[in-house]
């Protein structure tokens, strides 16, 4: 069996266990939301590898550490604690994680066996990364589902270029640029989900994964599927509405002009979180999503890693909007960021258009062999 797990470096934060011919994977940093760190990537990339060629493992299932007391999280992103404190030192550390984590996603999406996430509670950056490439994505009522990275002036990465722009309709701008947490029924309804299973029923099904006989991948499918039921009702048909005729539009400018001209509450409070986004990344976003529709995920990945290499060195770290970002929100947090510039009028599209300009000729991007 020992031989089954190989040898793992993040110091606990990931847990391996098999149960005849399940892998499971638990995320084990509950105290920080089960947030990733390059450790844990590294680790996550570890076992599904070595499954992947164990024919011992037919299914995979990964979820994350409770929090006695508490709130569920499945995994709240990244570690940008690190990643602020690895930009000001220059660390390389800092291209490690973007680059090993954009491999792990893509490794997810092309996983040749059942991978079934288990995505009770926050789900949010780098744990819909690990997410949603899942052939299962399981919802409760106490997920939470969001792309926030604009909120720290990034822009969804970890393939959601790509996810984000298959929704329907204008969902993924709406996403991508406001960072709304979506809950499970909506997660449905866009395709960011496939299975609803009661909360009541979460400890069972982790019980059933963990010790019930797993012979099979179908057998470890019909676990969760048999306790699946309807998830709660999903958005209305009038706020798909307002998503499609504002999101649709072809600049942020005017996105946010058709919001101030709505005379409802949903357009004046999304207005009011647009406002307080990184106006140049929201443009990179929004550049970024209208681009997913017409690239394959490996292509958008490609991408996103010149992006996030843009992201912290196209004006240096003391002037990088997503280290201010994360400056405001987890270091100082002062919840007041610093945007530079501070109005979408003013944004360069000169600087926009730099930040989708590779860094790396084609054969020496760090992403080049994804298929």
């Amino acid at each position: 069996m020992n031989d089954l797990i190989p040898p793992l470096v993040s110091d606990g934060h990931i847990l391996a266990e098999v149960n005849g011919c399940l892998g499971l994977i638990t995320l084990n940093r509950p105290q920080a939301l089960n947030a990733l760190s390059l450790a844990m990537i590294r680790d996550i990339t570890a076992l599904l590898s070595h499954w992947a060629r164990r024919p011992e493992i037919q299914a995979v299932a990964v979820l994350g550490a409770g929090r006695e007391g508490k709130p569920p999280a499945f995994c709240a992103g990244g570690d940008i604690r690190f990643f602020h404190q690895a930009a000001h030192a220059g660390d390389p550390a800092l291209a490690d994680f973007f680059t090993e984590e954009y491999r792990l996603n893509h490794l997810i999406h092309a996983y040749p066996k059942p991978y079934i996430a288990l995505m009770d509670g926050i789900v949010m950056g780098g744990g819909m990364g690990i997410s949603q490439g899942a052939k299962l994505r399981v919802l409760s009522e106490r997920s939470k589902l969001a792309m926030p990275e604009t909120g720290i002036g990034l822009f969804p990465d970890v393939g959601g270029g790509w996810f984000l722009a298959q929704c329907s309709g204008h969902v993924g701008e709406w996403l991508a640029l406001t960072g709304h947490p979506i809950a499970a029924g909506d997660a449905i309804e866009w395709g960011l989900g496939d299975v609803f299973v009661r909360a009541e029923q979460w400890p069972a099904l982790v019980e059933d994964l963990r010790h019930d006989a797993q012979p099979s991948a179908e057998h470890v499918v019909a676990t969760v599927m048999e306790r699946a039921d309807l998830a709660p009702v999903s958005a209305p048909k009038a706020t798909t509405d307002r998503i499609d005729r504002h999101f649709g539009l072809p600049s942020v400018a005017a996105i946010l002009d058709s919001l101030a001209q709505a005379d409802d509450d949903w357009a004046r409070q999304t207005h009011a979180t647009l406002c307080q986004r990184s106006p140049t990344m929201m443009a990179v976003t929004l550049e970024l999503v209208r681009r997913g529709r017409k690239l394959s995920l490996a292509d958008d990945l490609r991408l996103e890693r010149d992006l996030v290499h843009h992201a912290f060195h196209l004006r240096g770290a003391a002037r990088s909007e997503t280290v201010e970002g994360i400056r405001a929100l987890a270091i100082d947090k002062d919840h007041a960021p610093r945007w530079n510039p501070a109005t979408v009028a003013e944004v360069d599209p000169a600087e926009v258009a730099a930040f989708f300009t590779s860094p790396w000729p084609a054969a020496e991007h760090p992403l080049k062999d994804l298929a």
